[in-house]
């Protein structure tokens, strides 16, 4: 086996040394393991990682036409043999199946080795670390990187025209409550990040998509009109009523909320046809104002099954003959 070489810069943080490259993935992917445990790297990748999340980039990448430029972060092992030689600026190595350990990467670098396609990518290779140093190294890696929030990646979606029919419905639905001043969630949106007492599009896409099977081929505007009312229904009739309006945008709240809406609408429907006002909803949802527990829906803990089922029996009657 001979050795490999590579153009490199040198890079020096806080007193700490490494070298920034490029590598073939097809180098990469055969020269780098996750479990300093495991013998054989490749059975090491399919007990340690994700096989679905592996084909998925190797999918992106032979399929799509993907890139992906942040680095994979490797620590040299005794074995690679690392040499810096041309005045400082060419590293070489034994392309040893353990010579390098996988400090931050290891979908990506075992994706690579899925895929039919030879990228070259970029690498930042530690030398000389100490088990302890690596292990530090991968905890500081892994615990003060922060991905970017879903709440973000679904607003910048459309722009990016990522979005699936249902999605895109959803957006529409959730700018429309955003923006317009009849909305039942007027000021309580979120739309592009977490925020304390409001809702989020991750909140609202996770409780409104179950009820997307009942759209059928409804306009945007048309939907909006219809869980709007449901909404104003429960705001006015309910939470404003009792004086607890901000629990509406208790996350556990408002999917419980829309778990319960096929049922409201069925029993709408079924009394005044498909004319979904606030005042048919209301008449269809009054006797369970009166009897839900409030105590729940102060404190609702984290289940929204068990407030929509408490919601659904709320809304049974008590008649017998």
């Amino acid at each position: 086996m001979e050795k490999v070489r590579y153009t490199v810069s040198n890079i020096l943080q806080n007193k700490t040394k490494f070298y920034s490259l490029t590598m073939p993935t097809d180098v990469l992917s055969k020269c780098c393991f996750v479990s300093s445990r495991d013998e054989d790297p490749i059975m090491g990748f399919q007990r340690t990682l994700d096989e679905k999340r592996a084909m998925e980039i190797a999918n992106y990448i032979d399929n799509e036409e993907g890139t992906i430029p942040s680095s994979i972060i490797i620590s040299a092992q005794d074995v690679a043999d690392v040499e810096i030689i041309g005045r400082g600026r060419t590293l070489e190595f034994m392309p040893d199946p353990k010579a390098f350990l996988i400090l931050d990467g290891q979908h990506r670098v075992y994706g690579f080795s899925k895929a039919k396609s030879i990228l070259r990518v970029p690498v930042v290779i530690y030398v000389g670390l100490s088990r302890k140093e690596e292990s530090r190294l991968f905890i500081d890696i892994n615990s003060k990187q922060k991905g970017v929030p879903s709440e973000l990646l679904l607003d910048i979606k459309r722009m990016a025209e990522y979005e699936n029919s249902t999605e895109e419905s959803l957006r529409s639905i959730f700018d429309l409550f955003h923006d317009d001043p009849n909305s039942a969630l007027l000021g309580k949106l979120s739309p592009a990040s977490k925020s304390k007492n409001k809702i989020s599009r991750v909140t609202f896409n996770s409780s409104v998509t179950p009820v997307a099977q009942f759209f059928g081929n409804r306009e945007t505007e048309e939907l909006y009109a219809i869980l709007n009312c449901y909404l104003k229904a429960f705001l006015y009739g309910f939470f404003k009523e009792n004086n607890i309006e901000e629990q509406l945008c208790n996350s556990t709240i408002f999917r419980a909320l829309f778990a319960v809406f096929p049922e409201v609408a069925a029993k709408l429907k079924d009394r005044h046809g498909p004319d979904y006002t606030v005042d048919n909803y209301d008449s269809v949802m009054a006797e369970m104002f009166n009897k839900i527990n409030l105590q729940k829906i102060r404190k609702p803990g984290s289940s929204y099954k068990a407030i929509a089922t408490h919601l659904s029996n709320s809304m049974k009657s008590n008649f017998t003959l």
